[in-house]
């Protein structure tokens, strides 16, 4: 993440604000903004002009108007800061490696941030006016699914939005989107475009259009945001020309909710109706605040806010909901009541640590890294003035992105009706969010003792809600959680959250019974918790690859699907693959290449040798190539995949290379020289990119230069066309050429992902039918070949060592 800080010049700062009091306190955000645009601006054009930077830095400014010598102490000071990363090429989406993902870190006392999206394309005629889509969230990387492929199930896919961007006869687009009191944190942009075509681009031949895409953030935060006294008067003012005022608030730990009053509104020491609009909280999403409160009317207002996030700072703003020219001061109450879990006695804490010895030496067994992810707090005394029971899980890191949460004391968590239970599963670290969060829940049903009662349980982000009845909606104060419901008939529960949101997770549960069933609020009932953290849902499955990715820094997990499955967890089998169609792809692109055995043959009568050697090998390992690199369950690899991929792309390139030079009819020095030395630089150029169209032209366009050559030599010097006869052109050259014409037509256009099947076994066909009628007949001077004369010679001088022999003596 690049940032860059620079003090604006006052040649970009509109001097109509400075005439105005010297500085940003007093003046609103929209006219901060504004300032802030035109102080860019200048800064680009020094930069362009003076320091020659890129444009794409937009002068990085930061400009702090500070408070003149006759202000007053209690007015504010904004600073602005603008985050830029390095422009990226956007690819069209197939599945989530595709998404270009972006990571922004919000800081503190933001009270406003503008995203600018700029993204261009090529000035090609290819390029169309195509639509780029972009998707925030907070927290974590957007889960999306542009294709409308299906999630696993008891999956629950986290909110984020978009916003998209098309080109109109145009090669830039510039957009903008505004947030008013963001959340602080981390801010993931993920951005791509439309669905994949599925066509087979052959490099350097396929020409394609790129698309680039460059997210900047521009922030607006408060320095020195008044913070609010717990339970005493904090009196304060609001008034032009800001008309808004903001403050924050912290909230410890274990808090229960918070009360929040405004009180004795005045205007110029007379008491008067509050004409004020109180929000409070952040805000995930454009144009969205989670507490808004209009106090027109009435004398107070209050806003009660259950399960506030915990450990946090929340902003509250005050505005003026009507025009008023004055400033009208008020005070503002509010109260944390506090959730303690309890005391607990010397017996628990040595019970305690004898299960932690426990669970450690067994961790040390297997390997695994274990650390408590809280303080240890088992289940307090009823007697004691608390409202809940904490359980402490310990949280063991296996790997990247891999965590497993394990209790200390039982894995049977107890659950009673007078006090909801609670476990923490730490996912604080930037790595816990790249993976897929899965909490499974099991009662013992035997516990309920056939009683007509349920087990409630709710699993949320940030603070965990302590009040839970069959009515739940499982909602903190921000935040939607997930919940479960367990009884006698549905007796397990599970929650698949892919990417979960960077944050201290609890999970809270609590027997719910009849009204006047005395014997159901002294039941216990007890649940097997299990959670995890793993980079993908059971692996993706038979049909899907996990693979860990890494952008700008930031690991994340996704899978790639194959044989036609599709989804986050590659569990849509909509266009899947059946096995049948599997087992008949695999048999087309292997037996397909049993077409060279004619050609073999043809190479093995006319006594090509070599060449005959070349076509065995290429064979032998274009069928096997194609056995492995099937996306089903109909694989066979004999090799490493990338040996085998690296064998058949050689051989076909050295059997084209060969048979060309064999249609020029060199004499066998030259000819077998040439034969060694194209095939050692087709294997150097193979391994320097085996994907390129060049590899592959480049042996076949020289070998074709010097059958050229060889055959204009020849026809000159016989003063007739070459090859003479026309039978050969008829029956040999012309079915031969058009063989390959057709086979190079399908490879280059006619083949996709989607009929490689069977456009790739047509490829086969035709380029080895081609090559049996391109090979040259035998030479009249060289009699036929019989096994019984290359294997009876003994230890007899053969017949042309006996001719050297007589003419040397």
């Amino acid at each position: 993440m690049g940032r860059g800080r620079a003090p604006c010049a006052s040649s970009g700062f509109p001097a109509e604000l400075l005439r105005r009091g010297g500085g940003a306190a007093g003046y609103s955000v929209c006219e901060l903004l504004t300032a802030s645009r035109r102080c860019q601006e200048g800064g680009r054009r020094y930069a362009r002009s003076e320091m020659g930077l890129p444009t794409a830095l937009l002068s990085l400014g930061l400009f702090s108007f500070l408070i003149p010598a006759s202000g007053v102490p209690n007015d504010l000071i904004f600073v602005s800061e603008v985050y830029s990363q390095v422009p990226q090429k956007l690819s069209f989406y197939k599945w989530y490696g595709n998404v270009r993902l972006f990571r922004f870190q919000v800081p503190t006392d933001t009270v406003f941030l503008r995203w600018i999206l700029q993204a261009s394309r090529q000035n090609k005629p290819q390029c169309q006016n195509i639509e780029i889509t972009v998707h925030f969230r907070y927290g974590a990387p957007p889960v999306i699914s542009p294709l409308g492929d299906s999630f696993a199930p008891n999956t629950s896919v986290p909110f984020s939005f978009n916003r998209t961007l098309t080109f109109v006869n145009s090669v830039q687009n510039n957009t903008f989107l505004n947030v008013s009191n963001p959340m602080p944190g981390p801010w993931f942009i993920a951005a791509h475009l439309p669905k994949d075509r599925q066509n087979i681009e052959i490099q350097g031949f396929t020409e394609s259009c790129m698309y680039i895409f460059q997210p900047e953030l521009f922030v607006l935060r408060e320095i020195d945001m008044p913070a609010l006294q717990v339970n005493a008067p904090n009196q304060c003012s609001v008034g032009p020309p800001r008309n808004q005022a903001h403050y924050k608030i912290f909230v410890p730990e274990y808090t229960q909710e918070l009360l929040l009053q405004l009180l004795n509104c005045t205007l110029g020491g007379i008491p008067i109706l509050c004409p004020l609009q109180v929000t409070v909280g952040y805000s995930t999403k454009p144009q969205s605040f989670p507490y808004t409160i209009k106090c027109t009317g009435s004398s107070s207002c209050r806003v009660f806010l259950n399960a506030p996030p915990w450990n946090r700072w929340i902003v509250v703003m005050v505005e003026l909901s009507l025009k008023i020219n004055a400033n009208v001061s008020f005070e503002i109450v509010y109260s944390l009541p506090v959730c303690k879990p309890g005391a607990i006695g010397p017996r628990q804490i040595f019970t305690i640590l004898n299960s932690l010895n426990t669970t450690d030496n067994a961790s040390l067994a297997t390997g695994n890294q274990a650390s408590s992810s809280n303080a240890p707090t088992s289940s307090p005394d009823e007697s004691s003035n608390s409202c809940l029971h904490k359980y402490t899980m310990i949280r063991a890191d296996l790997d990247v992105v891999s965590v497993r949460f394990q209790s200390v004391s039982s894995s049977f968590i107890p659950v009673v009706a007078s006090l909801p239970s609670m476990m923490l599963f730490n996912l604080n670290s930037e790595m816990d969010s790249g993976g897929m969060l899965i909490v499974n829940v099991q009662l013992n049903t035997t516990t309920l003792k056939n009683r007509n009662a349920t087990v409630m349980a709710c699993l949320s982000a940030g603070s965990p809600v302590l009040t839970l009845n069959t009515s739940l909606n499982c909602t903190t104060a921000f935040f939607q959680g997930f919940s479960f419901v367990m009884n006698s008939s549905v007796w397990e529960g599970t929650r698949n959250i892919p990417y979960p949101e960077t944050d201290n997770w609890y999970l809270s549960m609590q027997l719910v019974c009849p009204e006047n069933d005395s014997v159901c609020q002294g039941l216990t009932a007890r649940v097997l918790v299990s959670a995890a953290l793993n980079p993908c849902l059971n692996d993706c499955g038979s049909y899907g690859e996990c693979r860990l990715l890494r952008r700008n820094g930031y690991m994340f997990a996704a899978c790639v699907c194959k044989a036609g499955w599709t989804g986050w967890s590659c569990t849509d089998d909509t266009n899947a693959l059946s096995v049948g169609h599997q087992i008949m792809a695999t048999l087309l692109l292997t037996l397909s290449n049993l077409m060279f055995v004619p050609t073999i043959a043809v190479a093995l009568s006319h006594l090509f040798f070599v060449e005959a050697a070349v076509y065995v090998y290429t064979m032998f390992f274009s069928t096997f190539y194609h056995a492995c690199d099937q996306p089903g369950v109909a694989v066979m690899c004999i090799m490493d995949y990338d040996t085998l991929q690296y064998c058949d792309f050689f051989g076909s390139v050295v059997a084209i290379w060969v048979t060309i030079l064999c249609m020029a009819r060199l004499k066998t020095i030259p000819k077998y020289v040439l034969f060694l030395l194209g095939t050692l630089f087709i294997a150097m150029s193979m391994q320097l990119n085996r994907s390129g169209i060049w590899n592959m032209m480049g042996p076949c366009l020289f070998a074709f230069i010097v059958l050229v050559i060889a055959w204009t030599y020849r026809g000159v010097r016989r003063r007739h066309c070459y090859p003479p006869s026309w039978r050969r052109w008829v029956f040999f050259l012309i079915p031969g050429i058009s063989l390959a014409l057709i086979a190079i037509s399908i490879y280059v256009f006619a083949e996709t992902q989607t009929n490689y099947f069977y456009t790739h076994s047509m490829w086969h066909i035709l380029v080895a039918g081609s090559v049996a009628f391109l090979l040259p007949p035998r030479e009249k001077k060289k009699k036929s070949w019989r096994w019984r004369d290359m294997v009876n010679c003994r230890y007899k001088i053969c017949k042309d060592d006996r001719e050297e022999l007589y003419v040397v003596t």
